[in-house]
């Protein structure tokens, strides 16, 4: 159950991180917000990543074996990729619908899954 958790909650952190990271490219020019200038959007994404961090944290920490999680600390980062390519692409090809999923991201994120396949084998 501890596994879940924290799936669910890189998750949910790695929807706050893309939209930090991201969401300021896709604003236009006629948008109140495009007028903050670089600082003002600065100053936001860091208030966004502050919920990236409220929930990664705690996912990490449920999720380590070492707090009576399932994963070691390798686990968690290759995971944390995963969750973190899957959310962006999600975001960008269904939200901001600015790029496409061509064959070679495609291919990419099968190497990622194989990725997890490795860390995960004994």
């Amino acid at each position: 159950m501890k596994g879940l958790w924290s799936i669910s909650l890189l998750i949910i952190s790695n929807i706050f991180m893309t939209l930090a990271w991201y969401g300021h490219l896709q604003v236009k020019e006629s948008s109140w917000f495009y007028k903050w200038g670089l600082l003002g959007v600065i100053l936001f994404s860091w208030g966004l990543a502050l919920f990236e961090y409220i929930f990664q944290v705690p996912a990490n920490r449920i999720g380590h074996d070492g707090h009576g999680g399932p994963y070691t600390l390798f686990q968690l980062k290759v995971l944390q990729e995963v969750i973190s390519l899957t959310v962006f692409t999600v975001i960008a090809v269904y939200f901001f619908k600015t790029e496409r999923l061509t064959w070679n991201y495609a291919i990419a994120f099968v190497f990622l899954v194989l990725a997890v396949y490795f860390v995960f084998r004994k």
